[in-house]
């Protein structure tokens, strides 16, 4: 039996290095390694790795082949000469791009830098995250028509980094009906929608940010999608997304390509409790990649 079914496949970009993780990169390099030789590998993205650490990286390979998805806080000013570094490291595959927009950036000017991206990094995903103002619509708007993804946060390390149901639906409906996919980043610890028990923030789940998608990709109102974003019912949800047709899930990770996690164990966990994956494979608890 397989273990990761086609929808999920992917859908785990390694974040490990960012909070609340954290991980040293002389550790998460070789844990995304141990990700990819295991049994659950299908699960796993690119290794998420910021502009600003580029240095370190040659020091750590152990001359195998990282598959990196580039993030680019700086913005598009940044992004050239970030390309020009990692691209005189060996042994790195570039696979995708995440560029910030900074806070009053005109859009013309955002959309122009980053077709001048795209033409420099072809084959490349170039993701740009989607800022939580009025220039949102436009945005999506300027990457639907460069072929260009969207990255959208969906929490952070303070609560006001998280999006309400209604703010996230709305995205998750624009980017649809504009046929731009979208990545998520921060905040997705677990499967199903939860409060934390250490700091109280109400977090999204990536099952339901799926399901969402799903439905927004059916024509549903947003008071329905947004209600998809509250639903706490993780068995029912799974119920949901494992009776989806091969064509019904190709569509649905058309639309939400992955989410970026500090930690695959904790995803993989979940999926498994809920029965989307089989358990054949799941690491032992010392085994697991520090969380």
């Amino acid at each position: 039996m397989r273990m990761i079914p086609p929808l999920l496949a992917g859908l785990c970009d390694d974040a490990a290095l960012f909070p609340p993780g954290a991980v040293p990169l002389a550790v998460a390099v070789p844990a995304h390694f141990a990700h990819t030789d295991s049994a659950y590998a299908d699960l796993v993205g690119p290794f998420v790795l910021p502009a600003t650490r580029l240095a370190e990286l040659a020091a750590v390979l152990g001359g195998r082949v990282l598959p990196v998805s580039l993030t680019v806080p700086g913005g598009t000013d940044a992004a050239a000469a970030a390309l020009g570094r990692l691209r005189a490291i060996d042994a790195v595959h570039l696979v995708g791009l995440e560029i910030a927009v900074p806070d009053g950036q005109p859009v013309p000017a955002l959309l122009r830098a980053v077709s001048k991206i795209c033409g420099a990094a072809p084959g490349v995903a170039v993701h740009v995250e989607v800022p939580r103002d009025r220039r949102r619509d436009e945005v999506l708007t300027g990457l639907a028509d460069l072929g260009a993804r969207a990255k959208v946060r969906t929490g952070g390390v303070v609560a006001d980094a998280y999006p309400d149901e209604a703010e996230l639906a709305a995205v998750i409906a624009a980017a649809g009906s504009l046929g731009v996919p979208f990545k998520a980043t921060a905040g997705l610890h677990r499967a199903v929608r939860n409060t934390d028990a250490d700091t109280g923030f109400e977090q999204h789940g990536f099952l339901n940010l799926m399901l969402a998608t799903r439905l927004a990709a059916d024509g549903a109102d947003p008071d329905t999608v947004a209600a998809a974003l509250a639903d706490r019912d993780g068995p029912g949800m799974a119920d949901t997304l494992a009776g989806l047709t091969e064509a019904e899930s190709a569509a649905v990770r058309r639309r939400f390509v992955s989410f970026g996690t500090c930690s695959i164990a904790a995803p993989l966990a979940d999926l498994t409790a809920l029965g989307l994956v089989h358990p054949l494979g799941l690491p032992a608890a010392d085994e697991r990649a520090p969380a």
